[in-house]
């Protein structure tokens, strides 16, 4: 007997995340049940390897060797904790974070978070532009400033797929994603790292705090990892899928969510770490401390590895993570916008709206500074999303502690201090880091 499946139309009805649209296996294999849930996880786990890490990982490996991996391994976990409190506050209370700030914050406090949200979204974009149209240079010798003007069609190929549905877009992502850990995997394996020393850089320094250089690359990097509008999206697009919302039903739901958001996310931090130890491996061991600048490494990885493969396979990966994050930008976009002050935009408008919020600077930067200046800019921006980052967590750990809002779900004491401690660790080192500018 065919075990009995959840139906619901492939395409989205309605809003940016397809709300209940997916189908889900009630019963069968876990396997097989985990499958008809992956996704969401996926789409989140785009921010955490889009071409702002790339600058603060390459920066971090050339100028620290594999000093700062420790760094990316407990972002990756914090990344992870509160991705899975996101996950549970839009299953269990059928609501994404921006609504749930509307609904237990006055009109003047949800607009003030709402353009909060906003300059994280377009910090974000920025990072997506710049490093979209280094991409398309390094690959095709499409002049930057031109690259950078490009960048706004992508949302031809956003809107089509938001037409076929939401399984269609996951894909998409899933497939860019697939192809950004191939290269990164060859190009490591290229690299020949030192492995005993790269197990040696998972373990906390304190030069890390002491080190003004290093303190700033480890706040990028955790402002490139842990992303704030994440939090928004991952709460939305979970909702995408049509589970049973009995107790079990919920509890089932919330076990294959936290298991999604933990194998995309493991995969984003094997690829975090790949770039970083390729780029210690290859720039550091080699003198070439100073290497930050995208075009840089592209053009030194294939003759100190030997192969202009190397190369090669650095562009496409370039080109993959600019490509996919465009997508979830766009969706964060529209999720923050209807959720936060309840106003509707196409999709293609919202994402010109974003689009040349973030090509305005860049084109700025190329035209001023020329290409050596977008890799600050790049930089830059990963540390103003660390900035804003307690702003998404703070609401986020207070609702999902609320029993008011999650009843018997609610996240355990122990959980919540956790996150609330992680939360003071981001705000303390934002704090040195601007003490020190």
């Amino acid at each position: 007997m065919t075990p009995p499946v959840i139906t619901a139309p492939l395409e989205a009805p309605a809003g940016a995340n397809g709300q209940r649209s997916v189908s889900v296996r009630g019963h069968g294999p876990w396997w097989r049940r985990f499958l008809s849930f992956a996704g969401p996880g996926y789409l989140v786990a785009v921010g955490y390897m889009d071409p702002g890490n790339w600058a603060t990982d390459l920066g971090g490996g050339a100028a620290y060797g594999y000093s700062l991996l420790w760094i990316i391994g407990l972002s990756s976990c914090m990344a992870m904790l509160l991705q899975i409190l996101s996950a549970r506050l839009g299953i269990v209370a059928q609501a994404d974070l921006a609504q749930l700030c509307r609904r237990h914050s006055s009109r003047r406090s949800a607009i003030a978070q709402w353009l909060l949200c906003e300059v994280a979204i377009c910090a974000c974009d920025l990072a997506e532009v710049i490093g979209t149209a280094i991409a398309l240079k390094l690959l095709f010798g499409i002049p930057l400033t031109y690259g950078v003007i490009l960048t706004a069609l992508d949302v031809l190929a956003i809107l089509w797929l938001q037409q076929r549905g939401f399984r269609y877009l996951e894909a998409f992502v899933m497939a860019l994603l697939g192809v950004i850990f191939i290269c990164f995997a060859v190009n490591l394996a290229l690299a020949q790292p030192e492995w005993r020393a790269v197990a040696a850089g998972f373990i906390p320094t304190s030069q890390t705090v002491t080190d003004p250089g290093m303190l700033y690359l480890a706040i990028g990097i955790i402002g490139a990892t842990v992303m704030p509008h994440n939090l928004y999206l991952h709460s939305s697009t979970v909702q995408s899928r049509r589970f049973s919302t009995s107790d079990d039903g919920t509890r089932k739901a919330l076990t294959f969510a936290a298991a999604d958001v933990v194998v995309a996310l493991g995969l984003a931090f094997l690829v975090n770490a790949a770039i970083l130890i390729t780029s210690a491996a290859v720039f550091h061991t080699s003198g070439h401390a100073q290497v930050a600048d995208l075009e840089e490494a592209y053009k030194l990885l294939g003759p100190l590895t030997g192969t202009a493969l190397a190369s090669i396979l650095f562009g496409v990966a370039l080109l993959a993570a600019g490509l996919s994050s465009s997508v979830t930008a766009t969706l964060a976009g529209q999720i923050v916008m209807e959720g936060f002050i309840n106003m509707k935009l196409p999709p293609w408008a919202r994402r010109l709206i974003t689009r040349a919020v973030a090509i305005v600077p860049a084109l700025f930067v190329t035209i001023v500074y020329g290409d050596h200046g977008v890799t600050s800019l790049l930089i830059l921006s990963q540390v103003i999303l660390s900035l804003q980052l307690p702003f998404a967590m703070w609401p986020l750990i207070r609702y999902t502690s609320s029993r008011g809002i999650m009843g018997r779900f609610a996240t355990p004491r122990p959980v919540a201090w956790l996150a609330w401690t992680m939360m003071i660790a981001i705000v303390a080192l934002n704090g040195i880091l601007l003490s020190r500018l």
